[in-house]
């Protein structure tokens, strides 16, 4: 019996992360009808689509940050494919509605999730420590964490559930880059970075994490004001990371 391993550890908001892009961006399970159903053994099983993608590696390498993301830590699920068992363990609990029996992932959840996901990934595939941060009682920090990861890098938004992926990320005060999701250029990176958070976001927050992020540059900023082209989308859903 396999079970699949997972290098996750919470300290609050704090966890590791190394989904890659592939894994997300070309993946049978963000193009499907997975939010459909419960994020259950049976919602997952009872969708022949998830089924048969979960015979890949990347997949179930995705639905174990999907699960993290989504349920809290007390939770978890177990599916057999193929006659191997794979456990995926929830952990921050941004949609724990989506794991009751007959749920489900609405836009909301969806936004929440994806906002996740994006900031979970990781152009090496390596394990690296951040911490996350947003408007959501899971995303909460204490004093202890804020200081230990006090180096802005992002703030990640937009719904990876669509049939056209919407990959969205704003860069923090100082920052030019984000090597650690876009690697050495932000040129056909896993998000499109549509400037600085300050720009395109309401906040910084408390805790420096922004709210309310649009998904393009305002047309004009005067004095604080800030005015979008017709069409502009707006995220009330993010997550803000920070490093050591």
């Amino acid at each position: 019996m396999e079970e699949v391993q997972h290098e996750v550890v919470v300290y609050n908001a704090l966890t590791h992360n190394a989904l890659t892009h592939n894994a997300l961006t070309h993946n049978a399970l963000t193009h499907n009808a997975l939010t459909h159903n419960a994020l259950t053994h049976n919602g997952l099983m009872s969708n022949p689509f998830t089924k048969e993608a979960l015979r890949e590696r990347e997949s179930r390498e995705l639905l174990s940050f999907i699960v993290s993301c989504a349920l809290p830590e007390d939770e978890k699920i177990t599916v057999e494919v193929d006659r191997r068992s794979y456990t995926f363990v929830g952990e921050l609990g941004l949609a724990p509605e989506w794991g009751r029996k007959n749920g489900s992932c609405g836009e909301k959840c969806q936004e929440w999730v994806s906002a996740c996901l994006l900031s979970r990934v990781n152009y090496q595939g390596e394990h690296v420590p951040i911490s996350l941060r947003g408007k959501h009682d899971a995303l909460s920090s204490t004093a202890k964490e804020r200081d230990k990861y006090d180096v802005p890098e992002a703030t990640y938004y937009g719904n990876v559930f669509q049939k056209n992926q919407r990959r969205f990320a704003c860069l923090a005060p100082g920052q030019r880059s984000i090597p650690r999701v876009c690697g050495p250029s932000l040129k056909d990176c896993v998000v499109d970075v549509v400037g600085k958070c300050e720009d395109v976001c309401d906040g910084p927050q408390k805790d420096g994490s922004y709210t309310n992020c649009r998904d393009r540059k305002p047309l004009l900023n005067l004095c604080g004001l800030r005015i979008f082209l017709p069409g502009t989308d707006s995220y009330k859903t993010s997550v803000s990371v920070f490093l050591e």
